[in-house]
């Protein structure tokens, strides 16, 4: 197992790796520092290897990528020196080759070892000459749901779009800053003199020049008073704010997705061992039928009976076992893992209970968690800020602006020269525009508020469905526990009849389907109770800290 952490300082991001980094460590390495690199590039993030254990190939490879984006690597250890040495290719180390001191650090970590030798060794090509590498991950719940919101493209996008936005802002905020910029110019000029005032003059040639001008030197320019610009870019730092609650609540949507998938591949799995568990009982109950009917105790028919049940039990067995198998891999496309992976749920369905709930304090809560209305309110601010910025166009403008340069008719001759000026434009008439911007913004506001109400009669509706739902899957949980107990006390006793002769095995086959419906029951319940408390999570905005956290 693999440990990452990240933290910030200032513009540099560090990323501390511990453990092993091997098998699908590996990909969740690289999408953490895909996403520090996406985000500051790949030059600011730095990889220290503190107490890394063992490094496969795929590690390696992944190492040496880092280090030719320009990630700068350091390392603890002997062995994990000797490997950031081998991938940076530095002075008198050959690719592959590990030399003494390498040598000594794989023994002393104990790779040369025959049985880890022998548990590393490659698995044989297949025909064409591929490799097929087995990997099987073992999840809980919150590893999967933490492994999800690194690796799930939709929460890549969602950063991804973060990002953009904060670089969009920051251009809004650029035309708020001095611009400068350095001219070099050398042109030839010949002139139309007649063609520039529009008539001859008498003693006066037609046209003045060829002649050389060479110039050079800074530009600059400045916004001095300008409300217009400035709204703009408050409207940029609001849709960042909205921007990064997207991000959030596509982060909640997918952990709800997951924990959803995860309960319901446990539920498949608790179906496939009461189905299980059913078969065994139905061979059980036709092999004691056969004995009977050996015996002369049972008929035929109650041998022929139960060996109908059995094939049902079986049949069911079959259904339960795909259920498993197609619910596994729907898990495995969230996690965004090779397709080739196999994933072992190490969690098990079990009743806990919960903090008791209130629909007020919930809808509260959801109100200030919930991230749509982050969003919204966001959004909000951005419009309010796009409407100011419109109506504000009516007001005068102030920028300052100038030159200095190097100018003359050849690079010899060149003299300084200069030109400031101070630009005051005031807006007198523009055909509507700016009433008709004013008049849009004003509309998108109140589309927003009848946007906004329907929100939050949404996220009501949403947590007063999800804490009924929660209270009823809660007693379903208790009727369902003593029906089984029930209907495995019914077999027991139907079984003992059978055993005896008093009864035909009739009545061990309607108990056997009373033991199989109250099995369902139960498994559906608990399933529901589980699933009830991750939508009521995710009602109020709280799934990710519940389940991720």
């Amino acid at each position: 197992m693999m440990k990452a952490t990240q933290f910030q300082q200032g513009e540099q991001t560090t990323i501390k790796v511990e453990g092993r980094l091997a098998g699908p460590w590996v990909g969740e390495l690289e999408q953490s520092w895909l996403e520090a690199s996406t985000a500051h590039g790949p030059g600011a993030v730095l990889v220290e290897l503190i107490g890394v254990s063992f490094v496969d190939e795929a590690g390696r490879q992944l190492l040496a990528k880092m280090s030719r984006a320009g990630t700068r690597l350091t390392a603890a250890g002997c062995l994990a020196r000797a490997i950031v040495e081998e991938v940076e290719g530095r002075p008198g180390k050959k690719r592959g080759s590990w030399g003494v001191k390498g040598m000594i650090c794989l023994l002393a970590a104990g790779l040369l070892l025959p049985g880890r030798l022998r548990a590393q060794k490659p698995p044989a090509p297949r025909a064409g000459g591929q490799a097929t590498i087995p990997l099987t991950l073992r999840l809980t719940l919150h590893e999967a749901a933490v492994m999800a919101l690194r690796q799930n493209p939709q929460v890549q996008i969602s950063a991804i779009d973060l990002a953009q936005s904060q670089e969009n802002s920051k251009v809004a905020r650029s035309t708020l800053l001095p611009q400068a910029s350095l001219e070099v110019n050398d042109r030839a000029v010949r002139s139309n003199i007649e063609a520039a005032f529009g008539r001859p003059f008498v003693g006066f040639p037609q046209h003045i020049g060829p002649f050389q001008v060479f110039e050079t030197g800074p530009l600059f320019s400045m916004p001095i008073f300008d409300l217009t610009l400035w709204r703009r870019w408050q409207a940029s730092r609001h849709q960042v704010e909205q921007t990064d609650a997207d991000r959030m609540g596509v982060r909640e949507q997918i952990t709800l997705l997951v924990a959803s998938q995860y309960l319901a591949s446990l539920r498949a799995m608790a179906d496939v061992r009461a189905a299980r568990s059913r078969v065994q009982l139905a061979q059980a109950l036709y092999d004691q039928a056969r004995d009977l009917q050996a015996h002369g105790v049972a008929t035929g028919l109650d041998t022929l009976r139960a060996n109908v049940e059995l094939q049902n039990e079986q049949q069911s067995l079959i259904q339960a076992e795909t259920n498993e198998k197609t619910s596994l891999y729907g898990l495995a496309r969230l996690l965004n893992v090779d397709p080739r992976t196999q994933i072992e749920l190490t969690d098990q369905m079990s009743f806990y209970q919960t903090p008791p709930y209130t629909a007020a304090q919930s809808i509260d809560v959801a109100l200030s968690s919930r991230p749509e209305m982050k969003a919204i309110d966001a959004s909000e601010l951005r419009l309010e800020s796009d409407r100011k910025a419109a109506r504000e166009q009516k007001l005068p403008t102030l920028s300052f602006s100038g030159e200095y340069l190097q100018q003359g008719v050849s690079v010899n001759t060149i003299i300084p020269t200069y030109a400031y000026e101070a630009h005051v434009e005031v807006p007198l008439f523009t055909g509507g525009r700016i009433h008709a911007e004013e008049a849009n913004a004003n509309l998108d506001l109140a589309k927003l508020a009848q946007q906004k109400q329907e929100l939050v009669n949404e996220i009501a509706l949403q947590v007063k469905t999800a804490v009924a739902q929660l209270e009823a899957a809660r007693n379903e949980v208790k009727v369902a526990n003593l029906g089984v107990a029930l209907a495995t006390e019914e077999v027991s006793q139907s079984r003992d009849r059978f055993q005896a002769g008093v009864a035909n095995n009739i009545e061990v086959i309607s108990a056997q389907d009373a033991l199989s419906r109250a099995n369902d029951n139960q498994i559906g319940a608990l399933y529901s109770y589980n699933q009830a408390r991750a939508d009521l999570a995710r009602a109020t905005g709280q799934i990710e800290n519940l389940y991720a956290k």
